[in-house]
């Protein structure tokens, strides 16, 4: 019986494969290669979790796909003989906006904690969401970002056990990162990894990487066509 599983895949902003013959990627399409698999080498490549997509993201383009044919199950991707694209995406103000969202739960969490944030970490989420709005400009951004930096070197600069508050801080710093679309992949792969180190504990670590791959899925499943 064939095996048929839905994932995440993400694209450059062409929406092109990024290796020869660099083909198109469409709604409805369906991709297939012969021979034995090697996952990373050869076969056809996706994550189950939007979160371990996002690690070899190329570029803000998302598509939810359905891996057929023969699989093979890494730790954090599928390699299959066959790819078919349910529906493709412009995800960058998702991404930019998740990466504000795990800024301010990582911030959240200091604040829980009795170790209440730097003002400017604050400042730069929201400097990131003003920017989403239109209401800032590129310059702008780039100030409450390099604002929110010195909060991390002022939180390093205390005491060994203000590394949580720092890595809070950075997550701040990665979600105002500015305009470009390439940014908008770096500074949710990066927030959400700064959002997720000022936890202690692997078990709290796994915890908060699941509570932002559920956030992830949801905002992503939004850009879904109506039906799909």
């Amino acid at each position: 019986m064939t095996e048929h599983i839905l994932a995440w895949y993400f694209l450059k902003e062409d929406r092109k494969l990024r290796y020869a013959p660099y083909t198109p990627v469409e709604p409805g399409q369906v991709l297939r290669v012969e021979g034995p698999l090697e996952l990373c080498r050869r076969g056809l490549h996706a994550s189950i979790r939007p979160l371990d997509a996002l690690r070899y993201a190329p570029g803000s383009i998302v598509c939810r796909v359905e891996m057929g044919g023969d699989i093979i199950h890494g730790d954090d991707k599928l390699c299959a003989s066959e790819r078919k694209t349910l529906w493709v995406a412009d995800a960058t103000r998702t991404l930019h906006e998740f990466a504000c969202w795990c800024a301010e739960r990582a911030l959240l969490r200091e604040r829980d904690a009795g170790r209440e944030p730097d003002p400017r970490s604050w400042d730069a989420v929201e400097a990131k969401r003003a920017w989403l709005r239109g209401e800032i400009d590129d310059k702008a951004l780039a100030a409450a970002a390099y604002a929110a930096r010195a909060a991390v070197d002022a939180a390093r600069a205390a005491v060994d056990a203000a590394w949580a508050t720092a890595a809070a801080a950075w997550a701040a710093v990665d979600a105002a990162r500015a305009a470009a679309v390439d940014a908008a992949v770096d500074a949710a792969r990066a927030a959400a990894v700064d959002a997720a180190v000022d936890a202690t504990r692997a078990a709290a670590r796994d915890a908060a990487w699941a509570e932002q791959n559920a956030e992830l899925e949801r905002a992503l499943g939004e850009l879904a066509p109506k039906g799909k």
